[in-house]
């Protein structure tokens, strides 16, 4: 019996549902997702595997025409790798953007010698006349074959979706070990959790200006005991995310560890500090170190 295996990678503008689409592909959650614009900044792979065929997911950061520092231009980087390295190409899209902004894209990806299809995810949030309109302006503007509605919060059309995806896979060996769901570490996996509570708990710059790194991570004992910092720009900052008498660390701390817990089955002691490294995002040295380079 033959196998297949092959790279299909998500790209598109922000927020319109990347992380959301992969983790329900791969039914796992590897990649956070929040209502915040650019929550996602690395490329993250996801692993869905079963006997006969195995698909890596490349989730990306949401596409920035005009990076404004460093860390966006890298940001980007990952995105033109996710361009050139697929057998796939999901290109998405949300059903209020205009597409009129997307035009460039959509040229682009028909130029690919390799089969993609235009995803148009959250079609729950409209009603079915204005969808039908969505769904023909875009069929003037690539293959109607090639469009194809979704939405993925809610589950709809993803199963009909992974079975496509599954046609135009090539016959190859698996890329990487069944057992696998993710190519990224432990660590990198509880810094994106935290940082997803930052992005819920905090609004206007914070989320943007924040890293976070694991700096222990201890899973031989019997409580699993993980040690974070959280990275920021400036002292005033740093104050935001303490708040008064340390409750909004306390309560990012308490919603990461809610999620820890449910994910690794048992009980997490999670220790959180704040530290001020200025300029992180300008700095090649520490962009380096964070895994953006």
């Amino acid at each position: 019996m033959t196998h297949k295996a092959g790279f299909v990678n998500i790209i598109g503008k922000p927020n319109v549902g990347k992380s959301t689409l992969i983790n329900e592909l791969v039914g796992e959650k590897v990649a956070i997702a929040t209502p915040k614009a650019q929550t996602t900044r690395h490329r993250i792979i996801g692993i869905l595997s079963e006997p006969e065929y195995q698909i890596v997911f490349s989730d990306t950061p949401g596409i920035i025409d005009d990076p404004k520092y460093p860390m966006q231009a890298a940001m980007m980087n990952f995105v033109q790798e996710a361009w050139q390295d697929a057998d796939v190409i999901l290109f998405m899209v949300e059903v209020h953007q205009k597409l009129v902004y997307l035009e460039p894209y959509l040229e682009r990806i028909q130029k690919m010698d390799i089969p993609y299809y235009v995803v148009v995810n959250k079609i729950d949030t409209t009603d079915q006349e204005k969808l039908m309109h969505y769904m023909n302006e875009l069929a003037k503007m690539v293959p109607q074959e090639r469009v194809f509605p979704l939405s993925a919060l809610n589950k709809f059309n993803t199963k009909y979706l992974l079975e496509k995806l599954i046609e135009h896979l090539p016959e190859h060996p698996a890329y990487y070990d069944k057992e696998l769901y993710t190519d990224r570490t432990e660590r990198f996996l509880v810094s994106e959790i935290v940082r997803e509570k930052i992005f819920s708990h905090f609004k206007q710059e914070i989320p943007y200006s924040v890293e976070v790194v694991v700096t222990s991570f201890k899973p031989e004992e019997p409580v699993l005991t993980i040690e974070a910092e959280i990275i920021v720009n400036r002292k005033s900052q740093k104050a935001i995310i303490i708040g008064k008498e340390g409750r909004a660390l306390t309560r990012v701390g308490t919603d990461a560890r809610r999620d820890l817990m449910n994910h690794y089955g048992r009980k997490v002691r999670l220790n959180l500090y704040v530290k001020i490294k200025e300029g992180w995002r300008e700095s090649d040295q520490d962009l380096q170190r964070f895994g953006y380079k």
